[in-house]
């Protein structure tokens, strides 16, 4: 799968059918790891690579420093990658327009478009300039002229912006306008998601997290979910890690948090291993 056009292909394929665990890397050598655990695809996450900047997550990254990031992922793999692009780093259509543009241009296989304003409180954008965004991202994923997934997302459950109801309005209006995925954040429990479920025909995207990782990747996929995202969560566990360990280190002077260290060979190994693949 070495080839762009044999991963957007893939990308999309990973749509039609099933459901697929979809992690999301912050750097090359997650992005590798990864991969060697059994990713069939990757995405961005815009929190954990705003953690690597050392800045807090949402609208804290610019759209140049996330496509640059973008490209090194898809470089690290010979999966497909979608790209977290938040609110597409633009509040006008056109601009959301060219950032697909773009996405495409780097090698992308697909990104999200949230219906979030990066200002304080993250309110939502009205419904129908939401609508309005997404409408043109679709318009400009289809005429790149080859797969490209967009999936489109109400973040307004997730941020307190709105309730359940309107976020299953404003995704079945983004799959009236052609989104190929939608993707409500999470939902309270599974009741809501089943609700989300059975309020579209499209590809339903489902975050690994709250109440979700109560439920087995099975479990989602009877539901109906097409794909899961991990988001930032994996980035977390890694932060936190750091976080423990110095306090370990710096409070009690012990280095107990350090036993769990994987060995530097068998990272080496895995690194390796998905080079190799890279390279054939």
């Amino acid at each position: 799968m070495n080839s762009l056009a044999d991963r957007h292909e893939r990308f999309s394929e990973l749509h039609r059918s099933g459901c697929f665990v979809l992690p999301n890397p912050w750097d090359r050598g997650s992005a590798k790891l990864m991969a060697a655990a059994g990713a069939e695809a990757l995405a961005t996450t815009s929190s954990g690579f705003a953690f690597t900047l050392g800045r807090p997550d949402m609208g804290r990254v610019s759209r140049d420093e996330a496509l640059a990031h973008a490209e090194a992922i898809i470089a690290a793999t010979p999966l497909p990658v979608s790209g977290d692009f938040e609110n597409g780093f633009a509040d006008e259509p056109d601009g959301v327009v060219e950032t697909v543009r773009l996405a495409g241009e780097i090698g992308l296989s697909g990104c999200s478009v949230e219906d979030t304003m990066m200002v304080e409180g993250n309110p939502a954008y009205p419904f129908d300039a939401c609508v309005e965004r997404i409408s043109a991202a679709v318009d400009a994923a289809r005429s790149l002229g080859r797969p490209f997934m967009l999936c489109a997302r109400a973040d307004g459950v997730m941020n307190g912006s709105y309730d359940l109801q309107e976020g299953i309005r404003r995704i079945q209006a983004f799959e009236k306008a052609g989104a190929d995925c939608v993707y409500i954040p999470v939902p309270p429990n599974l009741d809501a998601l089943r609700r989300v479920l059975a309020s579209v025909s499209a590809p339903v995207n489902a975050l690994a997290t709250g109440p979700l990782t109560d439920s087995s990747v099975g479990e989602l996929a009877g539901l109906g979910v097409r794909r899961i995202s991990l988001g930032g969560m994996v980035a977390r566990i890694t932060h936190a890690a750091i976080r423990d360990c110095m306090a370990e280190i710096f409070t009690s002077g012990t280095f107990n948090g350090l036993k769990s260290a994987a060995k530097g060979s068998e990272i080496d190994l895995i690194l390796q291993s998905v080079s190799d693949t890279l390279s054939k």
